[in-house]
């Protein structure tokens, strides 16, 4: 079995809207549920040991668009967001991050260091994210206390504008070239984050953003789940120009499990074969090597292949890769050590 770490997933979010509703978060991910894709007993049956677990404020107000006769589609940008009542939203669920924590149902991770040790111990390691920064606002006064608290990755925006960047829509098929890219307060997020050792996370902006963040960070260029738009045109995926320029940065790219980022034709549909993410992944692995390509599935955000399910199913995207001919060597970079490589970069560890 290969041990994976996740490049990104939304358990939180699942579970910070069960509990709103009575559910106890740590009970439910230490007993496990039939609820969603992640708790513990079936990360441990599909070999997950970790991951990036992000603080992602719902957009009420989105409503994915039905495709036409074509098969296309083109979802309007959710409205943005107000920054205090997303700040406390945002508190409520770091919180389950922090009750978990405290409950024994996984570790929060600060240092690739920490990531080993939990693995070590046999402990879920998780990594505190923020999929979109409206609660941070933009004098960027809570970033520090985010840090303070475990915050080491984020994005700066999801797919809705907001004072740091704008989004790309979900629509098919599109490119991701559909808007202005970082805003003054952007920069300057992307200044701190380089500062304080935050990784950036590039999955969701828009194009122009994209090479605005490039052209000013320090760190690797990272998109945590998001795949290949030459494959699937949607406008979530990356072109084969942002893949080179995040081959010349060392940075990585980590496969997304979203039917809608996978099929060639951009549906939602469970019915999708786990080829179309072995087809993803060798696009990336021949544009990049296999040193920037990783994991990043989107479980409890997305629509992911029937085959897979949830993470229990994870070893089964394994063996469709070792039958595609991918050695131990090269999967256990996929899996699990290509990210902890580019999180000790963007932390400032020592190499």
């Amino acid at each position: 079995m290969q041990a994976v770490f996740d490049g990104h997933n939304d358990v939180l979010l699942r579970l910070w809207q069960r509990a709103r509703g009575g559910s106890d978060p740590v009970t439910e991910f230490i007993g496990g549920t039939d609820k969603g894709h992640i708790d513990g007993p079936r990360a441990r049956a599909g070999g997950l040991i970790g991951g990036i677990c992000a603080i992602y404020i719902p957009s009420g107000d989105l409503a994915l668009r039905t495709p036409d006769e074509n098969g296309h589609y083109a979802t309007p940008l959710a409205a943005p967001l107000d920054h205090l009542p997303s700040l406390a939203t945002a508190m409520e669920i770091a919180d389950i991050a922090f009750k978990l924590d405290r409950g024994g149902a996984w570790r929060l991770c600060r240092s690739t260091g920490e990531i080993r040790g939990a693995i070590e111990d046999g402990v879920f390691a998780a990594v505190l994210h923020m999929e979109g920064c409206e609660a941070i606002g933009p004098d960027l006064a809570a970033l520090e206390t985010f840090y303070a608290a475990g915050l080491r990755s984020l994005g700066p925006v999801w797919s809705r504008p907001n004072v740091f960047a704008h989004g790309v829509p979900f629509a098919y098929p599109r490119s991701p070239d559909t808007g202005l890219g970082l805003t003054e307060a952007g920069f300057e997020l992307v200044r701190a984050c380089n500062r304080m050792g935050i990784l950036i996370d590039l999955a969701h902006i828009t194009e122009k953003g994209f090479w605005d963040v490039a052209k000013t960070t320090d760190q690797p260029l990272i998109a945590s789940h998001s795949n290949v738009h030459a494959l699937t045109p949607v406008a979530r995926n990356l072109t084969d120009r942002q893949l080179d320029a995040i081959r010349e940065s060392r940075g990585l790219v980590g496969l997304n499990y979203a039917t809608t980022m996978l099929r060639p034709d951009g549906q939602e549909s469970a019915a999708t074969p786990l080829s179309d993410m072995v087809r993803h992944l060798d696009h990336l692995v021949e544009r990049m090597g296999i040193d920037c390509v990783a994991l990043g599935s989107d479980f409890d955000g997305a629509t992911i292949p029937e085959e897979i399910g949830d993470a229990a199913g994870n070893q089964k995207l394994v063996a469709a890769l070792k039958d595609a001919g991918y050695g131990d060597r090269d999967l256990a970079k996929i899996c699990r050590e290509n990210w902890l490589r580019v999180l000790g970069q963007a932390w400032h560890e020592p190499a």
